[in-house]
């Protein structure tokens, strides 16, 4: 029997995608399986997320360090998880929960937590000689999911005058997880020579999508259409739309203020009205955070109005918490829910999450945030719960390129074993 027991840990900072400060652990067992891990940051975050800890020193990195979480994992975390078994992982993740003790992980620091919950993982596979996506999914068969790839950037995600932050494609209606990048890639280039033809800028947004100043909302979408038919695609069927409004970023005194654009103010029966006009105009499968996150009235309202015909992802109303899921969920707001580990902080908390919303009959959709690094974690965290959808980004820009190119190693491994979900993963609106 191989000593699975954690023998060494230790965390650094390093620079994220926007190159702010976020952190690594590294994790060594007495067999000397090995686990790193780092930890993403958001720039739209939703107010109840776990709390990413940060310095707050203006000396460094305009107060951005993150020296502090990094002080937690090696002086605090480290001496009461050494020897601690890593294949426990609801173990080790209890016992850190119960050390910091506050709703919100702010005395350790989620991201602190975060970093060694998910390399215990990893060098918990490694012991077992697995795959990550095999170590934590024990399946005899697996999904692939399918990529909403951001391909257009608006709101907090660019300096641009777009209001919505995300206008992603979706290319459902491809054979496999290869084909799939293929045809978004092809995509991507095609709405790179549109917006050159147009006079339009081509510089990439956080996320990696394209970021020109453009007339409307609505434009991006005729652009992006044009340019999945200039690809040889057909909208609808080989490709469909998806929005992230990040609506929470523009919700000022009740109303939904499109300060970029054109400077309207919309209640909650406007932003209905917006959201039916642009489903009947174009392939939207997915929409994101339509509305804030504390307007449950106006979530309701979204549920009830489009919940039969498209898929609503709640983001910033749930932030990954179980208990304002379950709440959202008793009060049939939405139908899916975005995934992100660093918002509420250990795996098991999130493999819990996940479970209750498959319980429930929630979409799930796993996702990055706008400050990534090249950790893969939730590409494999994808695959082994079947989780069906994942956000990762565009086709440009390393860290989100490096998802997609784990995902096509998976593939490639599972072989038979491994199938698209492809349109499955909206059998209610397609």
């Amino acid at each position: 029997m191989k000593n699975t027991n954690i023998k060494y840990i230790h965390a650094q900072e390093i620079l994220d995608s926007r190159g702010n400060p976020t952190l690594a652990t590294t994790i060594v067992l007495e067999c000397g399986a090995k686990g790193k891990a780092s930890v993403p940051s958001g720039a739209s975050t939703g107010t109840h997320e776990a709390l990413e800890l940060r310095d707050g020193d203006a000396s460094r990195y305009l107060g951005k360090g993150v020296l502090k979480a990094v002080s937690n994992v090696n002086t605090i975390i480290a001496p009461e998880i050494i020897g601690m078994d890593a294949l426990c992982q609801e173990d080790i993740d209890r016992y850190l929960i119960k050390m910091d003790g506050t709703p919100l992980k702010s005395k350790l620091g989620a991201n602190a937590i975060l970093s060694v919950s998910m390399a215990a993982a990893q060098a918990a596979a490694q012991a077992e000689n697995l795959e990550l996506y095999e170590y934590l999914g024990k399946k005899e068969s697996y999904f692939l999911p399918v990529p909403l790839i951001n391909i257009l950037n608006g709101g907090s995600h660019a300096d641009n005058n777009v209001d919505i932050q995300e206008f992603m494609i979706v290319p459902a209606g491809r054979p496999n997880f290869s084909e799939a990048i293929r045809a978004a890639a092809e995509v991507f280039h095609n709405l790179k020579k549109i917006l050159k033809s147009n006079g339009y800028s081509t510089a990439v947004g956080d996320e990696g999508g394209f970021a020109p100043n453009l007339k409307s909302n609505e434009e991006a979408l005729d652009l992006i259409t044009e340019s999945i038919q200039k690809a040889g695609y057909q909208p609808g069927k080989d490709i469909f739309l998806a929005l992230d409004v990040a609506a929470s970023e523009f919700y000022i005194d009740n109303l939904y203020v499109f300060e970029k654009s054109d400077g309207s103010k919309k209640s909650i029966d406007d932003m209905i009205e917006f959201y039916h006009k642009l489903v009947k105009n174009y392939p939207i499968i997915s929409l994101e955070d339509g509305f804030a996150e504390d307007d449950w009235e106006g979530w309701k309202t979204l549920t009830e109005e489009l919940g039969e015909k498209i898929q609503l992802v709640g983001d910033d109303i749930f932030v990954t918490n179980l208990e304002r899921f379950k709440k959202g969920v008793s009060q049939h707001i939405g139908n899916s829910i975005l995934i992100k580990l660093n918002q509420i902080g250990t795996l098991t908390e999130t493999l819990e999450t996940i479970n209750f919303a498959h319980q429930n009959g929630y979409t799930t959709v796993i996702s990055h945030r706008s400050g990534e690094t090249e950790d893969t974690f939730i590409a494999d965290l994808s695959v082994a719960c079947n989780l069906m959808q994942i956000k990762t980004g565009s086709l440009s820009r390393s860290e989100r390129v490096a998802k997609y190119n784990r995902l096509l190693e998976i593939e490639k491994h599972l072989a038979q074993k491994g199938q698209y979900a492809g349109t499955k993963a909206f059998r209610k609106y397609l």
